[in-house]
């Protein structure tokens, strides 16, 4: 796990779009069979299983709501897996990405309503 709050590094400054509200992380579990998802994948939890998927408007399992942003990237090919997202935090719209056929600003008011929120100007 390389999860960094750190906002002076480069790379965290392109990531995160403000410091009014400190980010949050919580472990979550992956759904097996999505590939990789990269750092910035906004992701739904499936009502099933408890389960998270990157956020798509068109499922129909639970994952169509956005509730997190992945921290981390992360290898679902093979199996579940545990990971790190973040439930708080201001991020760049930029950095962040949903499932094809999709749209990040689709998703705005579910993030805010968890204390997500977006940035598309600085």
């Amino acid at each position: 796990m390389n999860v960094s709050t750190n906002f002076s590094n480069t790379e965290q400054q392109s990531f995160f779009a403000g410091t009014e509200i400190s980010p949050l992380t919580t472990s979550v579990t992956l759904a097996a069979g999505q590939g990789t998802l990269k750092k910035g994948a906004v992701i739904g939890k499936v009502k099933a299983d408890g389960k998270f998927k990157l956020v798509d408007k068109a499922a129909t399992d639970g994952s169509e709501v956005a509730s997190l942003v992945l921290a981390e990237e992360v290898d679902t090919t093979g199996a579940d897996i545990a990971a790190v997202a973040y439930k708080r935090g201001i991020f760049r719209s930029e950095a962040l990405y949903v499932a094809k056929g999709d749209t990040l600003g689709g998703h705005i008011d579910e993030l805010r309503n968890v204390s997500i929120y977006i940035k598309t100007d600085y």
